[in-house]
């Protein structure tokens, strides 16, 4: 399909810079067969029918975000660098700013004056480059220790519609995990989580709705816009998820029982979309996906979807317009543009019902 189809115009003022407080008191707009509803986070419940089963990512965010310098040549200039995805123990692929100061070989000493891990300074070797400003760093430790190294000097990557905006602090440590957030490995946050809070599970479980985890860890092309005419053309990043036997079992079970699957946020659909098999059936999983759903996509496993507002041409509105149909999520985002909701990673909530084929 033309890219430019999921094109939208959003007023920048829209661009929520800080989540709503509580979580639970975000906007949230219902999209039913067409109709549009202006409910808040805390409704959820009553949209929910008892044995229908929530699905929710437990990826916990690692401080991703890195600053140092090259050294070893004449200069030294900063470099900044945001981890993207884990190779192994040690190495990381990252995306590097200014890449053009980096050539294989070089090294990269990370962490501020006066801010340095207990093991010392933090080093990496660019082992290689890519043409999309993306290197491979080796790291001089590894494991654990490498791990804790990062988390002592990173810093939470917000994303770029944010942090170009305003400075990242302290708050956003805890404004940028959602309550779930067990298992590190995420460099983006799986975002309709953040909404969360104890008081909203409980009322959940009151109402007889099910809470499932599972985990897949979000990777930074989540957010980037499709920069190809046709999706045809795009290259899909891959992500790392896991189902348990326990969950896909106690999923298949509560659907036999008439049960619907509810999946808070793309990053939870997409994994259960990868582990369904043609009847729906979910699979145990442990695996990368990258999975690209765009309008025409026969979905399997999830009912209801529960996410925030995308960025225009991105994959994940393209995800969403498949789910409800692209007419009506145009019409969803100029009603949640003109009635002032906030849009992106802390910006409110839409509740979509699968359009009906």
């Amino acid at each position: 399909m033309r890219t430019d189809l999921f094109d939208f115009d959003l007023p920048p003022e829209r661009i929520a810079l800080r989540p709503a407080s509580p979580r639970d008191s975000a906007r949230m707009l219902v999209v039913e067969n067409g109709a549009l509803r202006d409910q808040i986070i805390s409704d959820l419940p009553q949209w929910l029918r008892p044995g229908d089963q929530l699905v929710v990512n437990d990826t916990k965010v690692i401080a991703a975000q890195l600053k140092g310098r090259r050294i070893g040549r004449d200069t030294e200039p900063k470099i900044e660098a945001t981890l993207i995805k884990r190779l192994d123990g040690s190495r990381w692929q990252a995306l590097v700013k200014p890449a053009k100061k980096l050539a294989p070989g070089d090294r990269i000493r990370f962490g501020n004056e006066g801010k340095v891990c207990l093991l010392g300074h933090l080093d990496a070797e660019v082992e290689a480059k890519g043409t999309e400003g993306e290197v491979t760093l080796s790291f001089s430790f590894h494991g654990p220790a490498l791990d804790q190294a990062i988390a002592d000097l990173g810093s939470p990557p917000l994303p770029p519609y944010i942090a170009s905006k305003r400075t990242p602090d302290d708050q956003d440590l805890a404004d940028y995990q959602t309550m779930f957030a067990a298992n590190e490995g995420a460099v983006a946050a799986p975002t309709a989580g953040l909404h969360f809070t104890p008081a909203l599970e409980q009322a959940l479980r009151a109402r007889g709705v099910g809470l499932n985890r599972v985990t897949l860890h979000v990777g930074a092309g989540t957010f980037l816009p499709v920069k190809v005419d046709d999706t045809e053309a795009h290259k899909m990043h891959a992500e790392w998820g896991t189902i348990s036997a326990a969950t896909a079992e106690r999923l298949n079970g509560a659907r036999k029982n008439g049960g619907r699957i509810v999946a808070v946020g793309t990053t939870s659909l997409r994994l259960l979309e990868s582990a369904a098999s043609e009847d729906g059936t979910i699979q145990p999983f442990a695996a990368e996906t990258s999975i690209f759903i765009t309008p025409g996509y026969r979905f399997r496993a999830v009912d209801i979807l529960m996410t925030n507002f995308h960025l225009p041409k991105s994959t994940l509105f393209m995800l969403v317009s498949a789910f409800s149909g692209l007419a009506t999520m145009k019409q969803a985002y100029a009603h949640a543009i003109a009635q002032g909701y906030r849009f992106y990673s802390y910006g409110d909530a839409c509740l979509l019902f699968r359009a009906v084929p």
